[in-house]
């Protein structure tokens, strides 16, 4: 039985749901987001990306690469209404459904009874529920592991469906440029050249002790991407040990500001999945990538295991902003991580409670009710 990993990422799906709920919207170019001097792009249609607009772009920025463009405030309740039932068609096909976001999975249909079993069967079958159902378009990838599925949704966006059958792998990761493998940006690509190391064939031969000596870790991992490797399973919540999110900007951020306001949405993300898989996190780590593809990471260990917020938060803002205070570089990714994790219940309790963490608990019940009813952009927590 062949292992079939599929990669769905719903096409501009903010700017979707606002032109299915609103026609005359088709054709100009839309950025949803709130505007304001910290107000940062949520998804920017395909006819605004055409200006060089993406997301978690500073809205003052996408303004000024695309005068024209309408601004729309975010819609959180209708969004999520919308991603709910774009996972329960997902889920209806396989329960090995790892959410990359509200609008992006990864979906694990290796045996799956549906469309006999058929991956590509399968991703057809979901994009025609999709359309028929929702009235949107997303981009599937279909291949053998995860880094390929989602390199092949990328190939044919929007409304794409690419297939990588596993006797391809080589010739598809063959004909890629090197800048199209995970972590290959500018420099990395030039340090790569500095050693003779032009395309993806050239990375697959080259010395693994030499790509560990010249770019660190990150060069093995690279060499294994070449070479179509990549043995990560799909994972749902329930069943991870660890829970994060990341984000990649299309350009490099240097506003402080802007990331740590990102980095607070995805804990507060981390937080809510944590507690809807049952989970606590016993540490925090948060990732941060500079142009370059140099990564860095910081972690910090919490006095007990937490699926509380402003706890999460604590730790994952002192590592940020004792970074950001001596050493801050312009980001091109920020990541926040949540892990080991427990199961709620199962680590012993303090005897006393604390009352600040019994408030910040209730706060996170009433918005974990008021999200569930009205989506995630219907409040958002302050930085602090």
């Amino acid at each position: 039985m062949r292992v079939a990993i599929l990669h769905l990422d719903m096409d501009a799906f903010f700017a979707a749901v606002e032109v299915l709920d609103n026609p005359e919207l088709a054709g100009r170019p839309l950025l949803i987001g709130h505007d304001g001097p910290r107000g940062v792009v949520a998804t920017a249609s395909y006819e605004a990306r055409r200006y060089g607009c993406h997301s978690a772009q500073p809205m003052s920025e996408a303004r000024r690469r695309c005068p024209q463009a309408l601004i729309l405030p975010p819609r959180g309740r209708r969004y999520s209404e919308v991603s709910r039932a774009v996972f329960a068609i997902l889920e209806s096909v396989t329960p090995l459904v790892e959410p990359l976001s509200i609008d992006e999975a990864f979906l694990d249909v290796t045996g799956t009874p549906v469309a006999g079993g058929d991956p590509v069967a399968v991703a057809k079958l979901l994009r025609q529920r999709i359309a028929a159902e929702l009235g949107l378009t997303c981009s599937i990838g279909v291949a053998p592991v995860k880094f390929l599925a989602k390199l092949a949704s990328e190939v044919d966006k929007p409304d794409g469906l690419t297939i990588i059958e596993p006797e391809q792998v080589d010739r598809f990761l063959l004909e890629l440029p090197l800048r199209k493998l995970w972590g290959v940006g500018p420099a990395t690509e030039a340090k790569l050249a500095a050693m003779g190391i032009r395309d993806i064939a050239a990375l697959r031969q080259a010395s693994t002790a030499r790509l560990e000596a010249e770019l660190g870790r990150h060069g093995p991992r690279l060499q294994q991407l070449a070479r179509g490797v990549d043995p990560r399973a799909v994972t749902p919540d329930h069943e991870a040990k660890s829970i994060s999110q990341e984000h990649t900007f299309g350009e490099d951020v240097a506003e402080p500001v802007v990331v740590r306001t990102l980095l607070l949405e995805q804990t507060d993300a981390v937080a809510a999945r944590l507690r809807r898989a049952g989970l606590r996190a016993s540490g925090v780590t948060i990732k941060l990538r500079y142009g370059a593809f140099e990564t860095i990471t910081r972690s910090s260990a919490l006095e007990q295991p937490t699926d509380v917020t402003w706890l999460l938060w604590q730790a994952a803002a002192g590592l940020f902003d004792h970074w950001s205070s001596t050493a801050f570089r312009p980001v091109r990714l920020i990541g926040m991580g949540a892990y080991p994790l427990v199961r709620a219940g199962a680590q012993q309790m303090h005897l006393f409670e604390d009352p600040q963490v019994a408030r910040q608990q209730r706060l996170d019940h009433t918005l974990d009710h008021i999200r569930g009813r009205f989506g995630r952009s219907a409040i958002r927590r302050g930085g602090g």
